[in-house]
């Protein structure tokens, strides 16, 4: 790390250097390019006509000598301003004024009621092993719950139990909140016997990711620089999950800043392969929640945070539409693009952790008031399902995703075929870092990013470096092309009432982020893969493991697309396999 200190010095000289302009040595050295200039260190260089055209290469743009000259006269204030700008002080959860909205300008979404409705089931038999049990749904662990079957506090020891044999093994777990798990438990029994039901996630045993702030406990964002970092108070779901019943047992491991599954004490593993990490970064709840260590989590997703950890572990993860549950209290990295999920063992508990989780708030500035409804005969009967041939054609599919559109097809829905619009899906990336740079922009000026675990190029540190060079025009134009994808996806989605695609084809992970649309992640079958992830070991050897479809719906339709994805889960009957060595 130390040898890296000469290109820190140079990144903040910059602006020292910018405060004594040479107009001199500008005029000096005009009729040269900047190849024949003789090169000087750029952190005691002064700036000119030389330096700014080098800078033109970064950006890319070229301007004549005599347009550098003008542009020289007043950049000093404008530096000068910049300055300023970084010497204020800008908590993380404070929000750009500019705030994202999926809802397009004249499209009409009507109110939905909080209800969700799941048929009575026969009575789940229970149990012997305590294992079976951990690897129960919401709806049966509730049963035994209101039955007398089972305790909270019994649940909540099984899982505190699995916790212990299998926690260091898959490094899920950055803390482990047992004596808070346990007295949350007792209350819920305690209330249940009074007489007294919260709801479906009464008396259930979560983790959550560990970016949502839990007063007095540990909430580190998965980085050196924050692994002290111990929070203040409640994020807005903790509280919201707290007053539906739910038990915490701790918080899941989170790749660095919301990036991968590598955290700064190790790195998260699938449990289907302990070779190869979970995916990230909602890691530790996706792979907790493979391995039964608990009965729900709570992941986030800016870009794949949900849909990929649950496909690499096998776990069925919900990404809600944009600003339908808050993100106050919670570690912001894209302010326009962050979303909370439920990653649940399958669909339909989803639905009921959606369900608690759901609703307006007023500390979240992207907050939208809109209800949820979920029923398993919801927007079935005259549901149509869209899809591109070519997305289950070439490198982006396989046999299990063609199978999976098959039985789809067998299920009697309607189907058609539609394309998305020819745009630079790809270049849309730029303003999730630079969004990201800017929330933790004190860790690049401090030399602090130089803690972080990863530091590979793709990785934040260099990542946050190379966006410091993209233009304010640039990430404007960025910004509008945003707003053209909006208006293609909507036109595809007016005509179809769910998509369904492999996880990552077409760009549609990208794209549905960038709109704000839903998707569930469900499991779909299994086949043999090697080794999988940047970094890992050498051992090629291919393991069975599991892998997911998606559906992405209409904004603020996650009923119908979980409905669908109900009827899709049934039918594939691959689901309940539990992960053979836990």
């Amino acid at each position: 790390m130390g040898a890296q200190s000469g290109k820190h010095v140079s990144r903040r000289g910059i602006l020292v250097a910018g405060a004594a302009l040479a107009s001199s040595t500008a005029m000096a050295q005009e009729d040269k390019t900047p190849d024949e200039v003789p090169q000087a260190d750029p952190a005691s260089e002064t700036l000119s006509p030389r330096i700014l055209a080098c800078a033109e290469k970064l950006v890319p743009i070229e301007f004549t000598q005599q347009e550098r000259t003008q542009i020289l006269n007043g950049i000093e204030n404008q530096l000068q301003t910049i300055a300023t700008l970084r010497g204020q002080k800008f908590e993380n959860e404070l929000a750009p004024a500019l705030v994202f909205d999926p809802r397009l300008p004249g499209k009409h979404f009507a109110p939905q009621k909080n209800i969700v409705r799941i048929p009575a089931a026969a009575k789940y038999s229970f149990p012997a092993k305590t294992d079976d049990i951990a690897f129960a749904s919401i709806a049966q662990l509730g049963q035994w719950l209101r039955n007398g079957k089972l305790s909270s506090v019994l649940l909540t020891q099984i899982y505190l139990d699995r916790i212990a044999r299998f926690g260091n093994k898959l490094e899920c777990f950055v803390t482990v909140t047992k004596d808070l798990a346990l007295a949350q438990a007792a209350d819920a029994d305690k209330m249940l016997a009074a007489g007294h039901d919260l709801g479906p996630l009464h008396g259930i045993p979560y983790g959550v990711k560990d970016l949502f702030d839990t007063k007095d406990i540990l909430t580190t964002w998965g980085a050196t620089p924050y692994k002290d970092r111990v929070a203040k108070s409640d994020a807005h779901i903790v509280t919201k999950l707290r007053n539906a019943g739910a038990v915490l047992l701790g918080k899941t491991t989170c790749g660095a800043l919301a990036y991968g599954d590598i955290w700064f004490d190790g790195k998260t593993r699938n449990p289907w392969n302990l070779k190869e990490g979970s995916s990230g970064s909602s890691a530790g709840s996706a792979s907790a929640t493979a391995a039964g260590l608990l009965g729900f989590s709570i992941g986030t997703e800016t870009l794949g945070s949900i849909v990929s950890p649950s496909n690499r572990c096998g776990a069925t993860g919900l990404r809600p539409t944009f600003g339908r549950v808050s993100r106050s209290g919670a570690m912001a990295l894209c302010w326009s693009l962050d979303k909370v999920g439920a990653i649940c063992r399958n669909v339909e508990d989803t639905a009921l952790v959606l369900s608690a989780i759901n609703g307006a708030d007023v500390n979240d500035a992207s907050s939208i008031d809109m209800g949820f409804s979920y029923a398993r005969n919801q927007g079935q009967k005259e549901l149509v399902v869209g899809y591109d041939p070519a997305w289950f054609k070439g490198d982006s599919a396989n046999d299990i995703d063609r199978a999976a559109l098959n039985t789809l097809k067998n299920l009697g829905v309607k189907t058609k075929p539609v394309s998305l619009p020819d745009l630079p899906y790809g270049v849309l990336f730029l303003t999730l870092v630079a969004e990201a740079a800017a929330a933790f922009e004190q860790l690049t000026l401090s030399n602090r990013d130089d803690l972080l675990v990863w530091q590979d190029d793709n990785a934040w540190p260099n990542s946050f470096r190379q966006i410091r060079f993209l233009s304010s025009v640039d990430f404007i134009q960025l910004d509008r092309l945003r707003r053209k994808v909006m208006l293609g996806m909507d036109k595809v989605m007016d005509g179809v009432d769910v998509l369904i695609t492999p996880n990552f084809a077409a760009n549609l992970l990208v794209i549905t982020n960038y709109t704000g649309h839903p998707c569930l992640t469900l499991r779909a079958g299994y086949h043999d893969a090697p080794v999988r992830g940047a970094g890992e070991t050498a051992d090629k050897t291919p393991v069975r493991v599991p892998q997911n479809i998606s559906l992405i719906g209409r904004l603020f339709e996650e009923g119908k697309m979980c409905a669908l994805g109900h009827r899709l889960e049934s039918a594939l009957a691959v689901h309940q396999e539990h992960p053979p060595h836990f």
